[in-house]
């Protein structure tokens, strides 16, 4: 049978097997946690709590009124001790909020809501309140993913269950583990968008996942056509794009988003959290996340409050070995190494990989023999090659022309490129430098 998949796309080791038949262990409420305000893509939230206030679990620290924009939750009970910057996985400090566990459990969750006879701005506002983001990386608040504008209606919401980055396994895990639960916020979310078809799509190295959540249709579906799909294992067959483009067919358009199509694609952490925003009241204030690499000797899938720093869970938790020598916070494809270990997780933490010197080599650069393996590669049929030429010119435009912005720094390029150029790093720099020029650009009249 072939499986369906996307054009481009590489093959790199997969390393799931330290994690990938690991339950998930609930880590305990840790003694203090650091719970950054704006954990997603938008506004700034501001503080809703003072130096010296006692605050409840599951109660709202952090929002604005702008949108797009996702509100934070304490994850533990206890008395604020500090506000004030603190490191982040995205490499920039941002302002937190400190909490010291009071030693109670008492929790200030919403009441439960039936997402099926509610008002749909009723169940939108649910998942704004319940602070719920996509939970594969992107960290996009999810009433505004779930609320396409009207002359943009949606037909299909895709499950996201590729997990196709190296070493993660903690939605295969959720899969396995809590199959009702996201089957269940697969249909609450067919349901808020008005889609009349919901796909579970499952990279074909998870296959016993799909029998799984076949299970779990009739119980959870509510009358929603529900199908699970085997997509091939190939990196980065998760990216929006690249999945859509497998399941249905469909391309989004350059500059285009997945509801420009008809289309909404969702995490499967992302349906657990909708589903347990509506049935139990329960904003997101915990998460799971895989820990792995080859300093890492206990790999785990763990559920931890969010706020937790992952320094406070060595070694009680997690041990790691004296030849660590990167840590990195997602993927090792689209990841961020960081510098300090007193990094929290965050809504968006999908795992913590611990680095050894063999793993974390450098090559040196050299120069390009425009082979073209970069433009096989890339899932986005862009010419890499050609855009670093531009951007090693200042020749912007020419990047832009050329679909720089399309770029979404999945690393297929840098990974295959046989000169070792950093080609994903120089997108970055390139994106960057591009929107300085246009909003120069912008204040000039031009």
């Amino acid at each position: 049978m072939s499986l369906k998949t996307f054009r481009g796309g590489i093959h790199p080791p997969e390393h799931k097997e330290p994690t990938r038949d690991l339950p998930i262990e609930h880590v305990p409420d840790p003694s203090s946690v650091v719970i950054h305000l704006t954990q997603a893509i938008g506004a700034q939230n501001q503080p809703l709590v003072k130096v010296g206030d006692r605050v409840l679990k599951g109660q709202k620290i952090g929002d604005v009124q702008a949108c797009p924009a996702a509100a934070v939750h304490a994850s533990i009970t206890g008395i604020v001790k500090k506000i004030e910057p603190a490191p982040q996985s995205n490499l920039k400090d941002g302002m937190a909020v400190f909490i010291e566990a009071d030693g109670t459990d008492e929790t200030a969750y919403m009441l439960p809501l039936d997402a099926f006879s509610c008002s749909r701005e009723d169940a939108i506002k649910r998942l704004r309140d319940a602070g719920i983001v996509g939970m594969g990386g992107a960290s996009f608040p999810t009433d505004v993913k779930l609320a396409p504008p009207a002359e943009k209606p949606v037909d299909t919401i895709i499950a996201n269950g590729a997990e196709c980055e190296p070493y993660l396994t903690i939605d295969y895990r959720t899969m396995m583990e809590s199959p009702g639960d996201v089957v269940e916020g697969l249909a609450i979310a067919a349901h808020i968008l008005g889609a009349s078809r919901a796909v579970v799509a499952i990279e074909s190295n998870k296959a016993d996942a799909v029998p799984v959540i076949e299970q779990q249709f009739a119980g959870h579906s509510h009358g929603i056509s529900m199908e699970a799909v085997l997509v091939a294992t190939k990196y980065p067959e998760g990216g929006e794009k690249m999945l859509i483009k497998a399941v249905t067919g469909r391309e989004i358009p350059s500059h285009g988003l997945p509801a420009d199509i008809g289309v909404v694609v969702q995490n499967t952490g992302t349906l657990k959290a909708i589903k347990e925003a509506f049935t139990d009241g329960k904003p997101l204030v915990e998460r799971g996340f895989t820990v792995s690499g080859g300093a890492c000797t206990t790999p785990k899938n763990l559920y931890a409050p969010i706020g937790t720093v992952i320094a406070s869970l060595i070694p009680d938790v997690i041990q790691v070995s004296e030849d660590l020598r990167k840590v990195i916070f997602g993927g090792p494809m689209m990841g961020i190494a960081v510098p300090t270990l007193q990094i929290p997780v965050a809504k968006g933490t999908s795992g913590v990989l611990f680095f050894t010197a063999a793993e974390s080599k450098q090559y040196e650069e050299r120069q390009c023999i425009r082979c073209g393996r970069c433009a096989d590669a890339c899932p986005a049929q862009l010419m890499p090659m050609l855009m670093n030429a531009s951007i090693a010119i200042n020749d912007l435009d020419h990047a832009d022309a050329l679909g720089l912005i399309d770029c979404f720094e999945c690393g297929a390029c840098t990974y295959i490129c046989p000169a070792r150029i950093p080609l994903t790093q120089r997108f970055k720099l390139g994106k960057d430098l591009l929107r300085n020029q246009r909003a120069k650009e912008a204040r000039h009249g031009k």
